[in-house]
């Protein structure tokens, strides 16, 4: 069904929800009111009753990280659907969308269902979408509301079947736009191979009255030992394509104000996308060069910190880590080793481990940096923590840490607090995973 309320309407609507044991580190004497009541207390994060571990998000470096990706894509004629598989957090969506975004990606039906939900307009899916449910859903969706906008990949003359006999099993009256994806190479993840392979799906693409091609795409985060120079051969084998789709009248089922859609663009080489995009020729139509990164709300403290664009281009910008886990100090059996009640359930550790940053005094609450403090595995409550000679810890202290990978990080929370640099809490952040 369409949705009844705006992104910001729904946001609005999970202020309503209720604090209870659902939800970890809460502060427990906040079990039964409204998470907007809790909001509006401004708790500080140490001192108002929060358990621990703790993730807290900075409202400061979401706020910049916004601003810059916004800036960003205009600056460079980018259209920008951020990946919401990152952050699964219809107010960071909503957020999203009021810094520009031309809307929201999605990589799987039920991400797609979760923003349907929340108001949002306009999804690309970045998958070949063949679930037969999920397209009888997706026809109910796009038939009920006119408004809504929806493009998802197609990569094999099967998927094209697929697809075409679950939209007429469910009756579709709007047909499904669909790009084709180009795969990143041999080896790679999902994508035809080849042009060639490109070509036979568009062309059962065009068999079909439930389906209309829009446009071409791919990830280029795929590309087997990318390199700048790598990266920028597919995505100029990706714009050739669509040049060559559009010189064979593939996207005729587009009106002559209708864009035909060319769209790539992870985390890690969304400058050499916007290079590349940059040279795409005048086609029959307009082109949306839509970029879809994600990871960059929340930036890291691992992963991202060392692939992020914009240390290449750092006259750019750049992004701030925003995520820090908060753990205390519940074990010092010797001077060399120390545990944190933080391990898998809580922290991200599928690239990186944390990255023990501050340590807080458990007696005074003065803040000092982790010098000689080093996390060096987890289990799944707890975190080993190896400590020099000389590093001052002890049972009670809360060690600060910097997290690897936003997706995995997001995952394992279901509320989590926005936290101004001073400790004070603004908001809370739902994901939906």
């Amino acid at each position: 069904m369409a949705p009844e309320q705006s992104p910001e309407q729904s946001v609005t609507a999970l202020a309503e929800e209720r604090v209870d044991h659902r939800f970890k580190a809460l502060p427990p004497d906040a079990e039964g009111l409204t998470v907007g009541a809790l909001a509006a207390e401004r708790r500080n994060l140490f001192t108002g009753g929060f358990t621990t571990p703790v993730l807290a998000l900075s409202a400061e470096s979401v706020e910049a990280n916004l601003t810059l990706l916004d800036t960003y894509a205009e600056r460079h004629g980018l259209a920008f659907a951020p990946h919401g598989k990152t952050s699964m957090s219809p107010q960071l969506f909503a957020r999203q969308l009021e810094h520009g975004a031309w809307g929201i990606t999605a990589a799987v039906p039920h991400q797609a269902r979760v923003y349907r939900a929340y108001g949002i307009g306009r999804i690309f899916l970045a998958n070949e979408l063949v679930d037969a449910v999920a397209l009888r859903w997706l026809a109910g969706e796009l038939d009920a509301d006119p408004d809504f906008t929806f493009a998802c990949y197609v990569d094999s003359v099967r998927g094209v079947e697929l697809m075409d006999e679950a939209l007429r099993a469910a009756g579709a009256v709007r047909p499904v736009d669909v790009v084709v994806e180009l795969g990143a190479g041999q080896g790679a993840r999902t994508g035809a191979r080849t042009e060639a392979d490109c070509a036979a799906v568009a062309d059962a693409v065009a068999a079909v009255s439930t389906l209309r091609l829009v446009g071409v795409a791919g990830y280029e985060g795929e590309v087997p030992d990318a390199s700048p120079e790598r990266v920028r051969e597919w995505l100029r084998r990706l714009v050739a394509l669509a040049a060559d789709f559009d010189a064979a009248g593939r996207f005729g089922a587009l009106a002559d104000d209708e864009e035909i859609l060319v769209s790539a663009g992870g985390s890690a080489w969304f400058d050499a996308v916007a290079d590349v995009f940059a040279k795409i020729p005048a086609l029959s139509r307009p082109v949306c060069k839509l970029l879809r990164s994600g990871a960059y709300v929340s930036h890291d403290d691992g992963h991202y910190r060392h692939l992020t664009p914009f240390n290449r281009v750092p006259e750019e910008g750049a992004l701030q880590p925003a995520f820090r886990l908060w753990a205390q100090v519940v074990s010092r059996p010797t001077p060399e080793q120390a545990f944190v009640n933080a391990g898998k359930r809580d922290a991200a550790y599928d690239l990186d481990l944390p990255e023990a940053q501050v340590v807080r005094s458990g007696r005074d609450g003065s803040v000092r940096p982790a010098t000689g403090v080093a996390v060096t595995g987890l289990s799944d409550q707890h975190g080993w923590v190896r400590t020099e000679a000389g590093a001052e810890l002890e049972v009670g202290d809360w060690i600060g840490m910097g997290l690897s990978h936003p997706c995995t990080s997001f995952d394992k929370w279901q509320l989590i607090p926005l936290v101004e640099a001073d400790g004070t809490v603004t908001d809370y952040v739902r994901t939906f995973f």
